[in-house]
């Protein structure tokens, strides 16, 4: 019998993982992909002064995000997969304060670090000890935002400044009063308060475009799977089947050209994913509110000194425009370049207002950035910068704001041959790598179970 054809238009995270757990059940797999590499907002460019490929962003991955690592599994792609034991948080005051697990289990594996944080009192730590259990036990309140959650638990100004808000904005990348209460309780209670080993964050030792353009993709070439880049989707086309129910019978490349299959996954963005959809899966009542997901931005800011600045492989940066600092030479376990260049990575999340901190230009930015890192640490003050280059991806992720879940649709659309992908779909997760896989996994399982028991395999 031969081989069930299913086209998958995106290459980032959703498309992939599609395509990988198709190609495992036995599918004739053909990817298509409009830009030049895979990856969407997950990817990596060359950049021209250095001839590096840089990463736009340091995309990191959880000990909850299971999918993730079972992606990583199947593809034999888990050896790039660094685990960091502890996480270093940085005061204003430029002492080091260490995350890691102490004695206790989960919840309170974590007391001993947070009872140590320099830069809150005991008053603080207390009213957060106080605060955590309760949102281990919370329900949905009446009011959607978790701001107001906080402010009813009596949390400090500083203690949202310093605390919540250095975790949130770094896991959602948004203000906390535009954050549903849904998506804040679950960044704590899975990444940590339920298992000891959730909040353990695991980075790429290998630049993104390798992972997917090399690795991944090499992957699914050796079994079978079509990948073709500078290929994109102009329109499905829609008819009626033997039932009088509406399939896509073909898809409209913009060469002209149309492709049959017997699935298709549109696995794009959700400010791109309208102008794809068929007119009747628009109108439906699931989808017909895609187009109210709201965005964030993220900026990097990557730097080149000619001289080390920290050991640290990483740090988060309190009270600074600086949120994250990647050293991006000891995590891909590079000794400096013949040029002596000292590679780091700076993350700033929910850079909407990053123009009002630093007046504006890009080059205002990296000073402003390179004297934080010099505040800290004395090396940097000698270090001389060799070349700097701010990227930031405008719609980075989408914003988790309050009633989100009311307007995400699921993976399967009205047109039972067709489904969606991308992290915005309902997985129940917030914008990330973890969403995105979740999403193509349930969009390939919904064309298994449909197609059982003739090509679903265990």
């Amino acid at each position: 019998m031969p081989k069930k054809r299913v086209l998958i238009v995106g290459g980032g995270l959703a498309g992939i993982t599609a395509a990988v757990e198709l190609t495992r059940h036995g599918y004739q797999v053909r990817l298509i992909e409009s830009r030049p590499r895979l990856g969407g907002r997950a990817s990596s460019i060359s950049d021209p002064a250095t001839g590096e490929l840089i990463d736009n962003c340091q995309h990191v991955n959880m000990g909850c995000c299971t999918s993730f690592q079972k992606l990583c599994r199947l593809t034999n792609t888990s050896q790039f997969l660094t685990n960091e034991r502890q996480l270093h948080f940085i005061g204003p005051d430029s002492k080091v304060n260490i995350l890691k697990n102490g004695p206790l289990p989960a919840p309170a594996h974590l007391a001993f670090s947070f009872a140590k944080l320099s830069y809150l009192s005991w008053k603080e730590k207390l009213s957060l000890a106080a605060a955590l259990l309760r949102l281990k036990r919370a329900t949905r309140p009446a009011t959607a935002a978790f701001i107001d959650w906080l402010k009813m638990q009596k949390q400090s100004q500083n203690l949202i400044d310093r605390f919540w808000a250095v975790v949130l904005v770094s896991a959602l990348s948004e203000d906390l009063d535009r954050i549903d209460f849904y998506h804040a309780r679950k960044v704590f209670l899975d990444g940590f308060l339920q298992d000891r080993n959730a909040w353990k964050v695991q980075l790429l030792k290998i630049p993104l475009g390798q992972f997917y353009d090399e690795h991944i993709q090499n992957w699914l070439i050796n079994r079978g799977a079509k990948i073709e880049l500078k290929t994109g989707l102009q329109e499905f086309l829609v008819e009626q089947n033997v039932n009088e129910q509406p399939v896509i019978s073909g898809a409209k490349l913009r060469d002209g050209s149309v492709w049959e299959a017997d699935h298709y996954v549109l696995a794009v963005s959700f400010d791109r994913v309208k102008t794809l959809l068929p007119e009747l899966v628009k109108e439906t009542n699931e989808f017909s509110q895609i187009d109210k997901i709201e965005s964030a931005p993220i900026t990097s800011v990557h730097l080149w000194f000619d001289q080390p600045i920290t050991k640290l492989r990483h740090a988060v940066l309190i009270d600074r425009v600086s949120q994250w600092v990647f050293n991006r030479n000891a995590i891909l376990k590079q000794t400096a370049t013949s040029s002596s260049r000292y590679y780091y990575q700076v993350v700033i999340s929910n850079s909407r207002d990053i123009k009002e901190k630093t007046s504006g230009t890009q080059q205002e930015l990296i000073a402003q950035i390179v004297q934080e890192l010099k505040e800290i640490w004395p090396t940097a003050a000698s270090a001389k910068l060799l070349h700097a280059r701010v990227i930031t991806e405008h719609r980075a992720v989408f914003s988790v704001t309050p009633g989100i879940e009311k307007i995400r649709p699921p993976q399967q659309t009205p047109i039972s041959n067709l489904q969606i992908a991308g992290d915005w779909t309902n997985t129940g997760w917030p914008s990330t790598m973890e969403s995105a896989v979740r999403s193509g996994f349930l969009a390939a399982q919904n064309i298994a179970n449909q197609d059982l028991p003739s090509t679903a395999q265990d």
